[in-house]
């Protein structure tokens, strides 16, 4: 069976088992949450005609891996299952490509990275042609914090197979949308939806693009934050417990000064996603900007305990928390810390720029703000001062000076 640049290892003798895994496989790719439990009792059955076959048991452990990842279950313990179902094919197949790309990508949502990266290379060591390997490896590599090598990654499988999956593509615009390259990331989750409208994750970061791409002034002349709102609304419709959605929903509103909504937003996203460092660090850029500033603080206090789903991707917001908030010193930290991973992102820059200048660090304060329009030569501070969400006007005013001082006009 050709999929993505590979032919499909048989490997079972027993052929009413291998037709159970090729139509587990067609629901699998779906990517609905009835498809995927259709495909988990497939591949079951699979395994009952032959429980030898260690692709089956990689394939039941990627269901298991979805529904935990999509939230489609509240069940903790699938992510452990899919691991065992991992570890299992591997005691039957060392050498195993994708068992590799599975155990990597659990690794990587457990935040050990070097384990993760390690199982991927694994993989593609013993399959180099597999077009697969790259794109869960380029998946891996964005859970670490390294979009730039997942953009490689993913050159590679495109090089394998020129007729890259949803998957590959979903993963090609997040890449674009990490590294700051909003009108190829929207171009490119569009063509994702197009192809597959349930796609859930394409929708929230199809959101995020936008309006990052209106935030960083790359924007269409006159775009509004519509499109943004639509592409989240249409995220939330397909699943309404995923709370990165209501995350995008709560910036959205604070971008529209909506400050009633925004907060509630966030506090719906913490609710949903107790565990993650972004709802939280959302939470504090949103009441921050608000002027709640003692909320702000323990919400920001709070991410900082905890980890993000993509390696560090919520410093950015704890660091605009924090100067908003006048705590220039641990703004100044945390803002560095992220674009130490991050370079592509003018947000992080433009507030580095403002705290700078407030600590009296002028050299500095100026840097950032080449790095501003490097990224942007045509940024405008009057275009800024129109759509910086601080609701305070003294606060935004002192936001807009420390930007002057630093060169910005």
């Amino acid at each position: 069976m050709q999929e993505s640049g590979f032919i499909e290892r048989k490997h079972t003798d027993n052929l009413e088992a291998y037709d159970c895994y090729l139509r587990a496989r067609e629901s699998f790719n779906r990517r609905t949450q009835a498809a995927n439990a259709q495909a988990h009792q497939l591949y079951e059955q699979a395994l009952a005609l032959d429980p030898q076959y260690a692709e089956a048991y990689t394939r039941l452990g990627w269901t298991y891996y979805v529904e935990w990842g999509y939230h489609w279950s509240a069940d903790p313990q699938n992510l452990e299952r899919a691991f065992e179902l991992a570890q299992k094919a591997l005691t039957l197949d060392g050498s195993l490509p994708i068992a590799h790309s599975l155990l990597g990508m659990i690794y990587a949502r457990k935040h050990r990275y070097d384990q993760a990266i390690a199982e991927g290379e694994r993989a593609i060591a013993f399959d180099p042609n597999n077009a697969d390997s790259y794109v869960w490896q380029a998946e891996v590599l964005h859970f670490a914090g390294r979009p730039e090598e997942a953009l490689r990654a993913l050159e590679q499988a495109m090089r394998l197979n020129p007729r890259y999956t949803p998957s590959c593509f979903f993963l090609l615009g997040f890449a674009y949308l990490m590294t700051g390259r909003y009108g190829e990331a929207i171009a490119t989750l569009q063509e994702v939806i197009r192809r597959s409208p349930n796609f859930l994750f394409a929708h929230f970061n199809l959101a995020h693009s936008y309006l990052l791409q209106r935030v960083c002034q790359q924007s269409p002349a006159g775009q509004t934050l519509e499109p943004a709102l639509a592409a989240v609304q249409r995220g939330l419709a397909l699943n309404d417990l995923f709370y990165p959605n209501h995350i995008i929903l709560g910036y959205v509103y604070l971008h529209q000064q909506q400050y009633d909504q925004a907060p509630a937003k966030m506090e719906r996203a913490v609710a949903l996603g107790p565990t993650d460092a972004e709802s939280y660090a959302a939470l504090a850029e949103v009441l921050s900007c608000m002027g709640r500033t003692e909320e702000a603080l323990e919400a920001a206090a709070r991410a900082l305990r905890l980890r993000s789903l993509v390696a560090d991707r919520h410093l950015s917001s704890v660091g605009a928390a924090y100067a908003v908030a006048g705590r220039y010193e641990e703004a100044r930290a945390v803002l560095q810390r992220y674009l130490g991973r991050y370079p592509n992102f003018l947000p992080a820059h433009l507030m580095l720029a403002a705290v700078y200048s407030e600590l009296g660090q002028a050299a500095e304060a100026r840097a950032e703000a080449t790095e501003v329009l490097q990224l942007n030569p045509h940024f405008s501070l009057e275009i800024h001062k129109e759509r910086v969400p601080i609701k305070d006007p003294a606060v935004r005013e002192r936001h807009l000076a420390a930007l002057r001082r630093a060169g910005l006009r």
